[in-house]
């Protein structure tokens, strides 16, 4: 079940002008006349829908060349190389006509390292085939397939190989293991002034879809009528959701024999790892004055006045720490390389981007010993929702009994 509806994602990567855009077309059916002969034409990752049958539907990213050069080519590259990370495949195209250079040898080594899969496609091949490049790919031992967007050769059977190499789908669930059949689960869902005409936001949306794919009875409520919906339920709900800022509220209306946790939570675990992010949170109460903070959000939005990333939980991290907290921010896709600088990386719930991509995010802090929370579990913890929103996961619970707690554990309920 993708309650995201997710499309996997592959990359076409190479040197400029070797055909990156025109096998995209081709995987498309499109005509592959649209695109320009002048290199490096493909200056941003451009997406594209598409439908690989029977996989269904995926998305295909064209990126700018590995060999661009000057300081905006740079920036390009950088770009190239978030896209590879975040892909499920990358097609790697080269000219059959010459040999290897050293960017693509750079690209396969990194290719490698991050444990992508690839396949090579060796393009221009009504020019020839350069007997050096297949042995130089033998020893890579990797697996190529020689094709010509110009004349449309070979085209259709890298696309079978490409669906049969496509990794099958493996997301843990969102609620679906937490409820079966003919339970109810109570959304608590509050008005968000930051949610598009006041919508429901994204992971409101996907617990309900996925909660009604497992046959679950769904009742939605704000806040303010909570107590009065459960008076009016004559069977208790097994499981209560709530949103992360209001779980202190919520707490007082939903009896201590009722399974409760957040939508955050929910996502935690989801998209990224659930137990990383309860480690992470023992480096809160190790912080000190002029430490370095990251708050990455994964999409971009306009500054809200009370925005969260922004604003509130800032301000909750001096306020719970007594520290003077030197605090930097990373929207989209801008993660800094430099992960190492930072003491703590608070991150997003990830809603907007791929569980691959925040596990690379993950990865990443782990190879430079940053410990990682992310805004929900952060935010129940300094709310004193934690350990019980913990509780419907029994597997994180001895995590968090290995997590030292102050004598005040949190800044909004002094009380355990």
């Amino acid at each position: 079940m993708n309650p995201g509806l997710e499309k996997r994602q592959i990359v076409f990567v190479g040197r400029r002008n070797v055909g990156k855009s025109r096998l995209v077309n081709a995987f498309l059916g499109q005509e592959s006349g649209t695109v320009s002969e002048i290199p490096g034409t493909t200056t941003e990752p451009v997406k594209k829908a598409a439908e690989l049958l029977p996989d269904g539907p995926v998305l295909l990213i064209d990126t700018p060349g590995i060999d661009d050069y000057g300081e905006l080519g740079q920036k390009r590259i950088s770009r190239t190389i978030k896209a590879i990370s975040s892909a499920d495949l990358a097609i790697v195209v080269i000219d059959g006509t010459r040999t290897l250079t050293t960017e693509e040898y750079e690209l396969f080594n990194y290719l490698y390292k991050i444990s992508v899969p690839f396949v090579i496609a060796a393009n221009k091949i009504e020019l020839g085939i350069n007997p050096d490049l297949l042995e130089e790919i033998k020893l890579l031992g990797a697996t190529h397939y020689e094709i010509s967007c110009k004349v449309g050769v070979g085209i259709d059977t890298l696309i079978r190989k490409v669906i049969r190499m496509l990794p099958a789908e493996n997301e843990p669930p969102l609620i679906g293991d937490l409820v079966g059949p003919g339970d109810i689960v109570m959304l608590v869902v509050p008005e968000d002034l930051g949610a598009p005409n006041k919508r429901l936001i994204l992971p409101q949306v996907q617990t309900i879809r996925d909660a009604l794919d497992e046959d679950t009875i769904v009742v939605i409520v704000k806040d303010y009528e909570l107590h009065s919906a459960f008076n009016s339920l004559k069977i208790k709900p097994d499981l209560v959701v709530a949103d992360s800022q209001a779980i202190l509220k919520v707490a007082v209306d939903v009896p201590e024999d009722i399974r409760l946790t957040t939508f955050s939570i929910l996502m935690s675990r989801y998209k990224g790892d659930l137990k990383t992010y309860i480690k992470g949170l023992k480096r809160i109460n190790e912080l000190q004055n002029g430490d370095k903070i990251l708050i990455a959000e994964a999409c971009a939005h306009h500054l809200q006045e009370d925005d969260t990333g922004r604003v509130k939980i800032p301000d909750w991290l001096r306020l719970y720490t007594k520290k003077d907290l030197k605090i930097d921010f990373a929207q989209g896709a801008d993660f800094p390389e430099n992960l190492s600088q930072y003491k703590l990386i608070v991150h997003c719930d990830g809603c907007m981007i791929t569980r691959k991509l925040m596990l690379m995010r993950l990865n990443e802090a782990h190879l430079m010993d940053v410990p990682v929370v992310n805004y929900g579990v952060l935010i129940s913890y300094m709310h004193g929702a934690i350990p019980r929103a913990l509780l419907p996961f029994n597997d994180t619970i001895s995590d968090w009994k290995k997590i030292p707690v102050p004598h005040e554990q949190n800044i909004f309920c002094p009380q355990r």
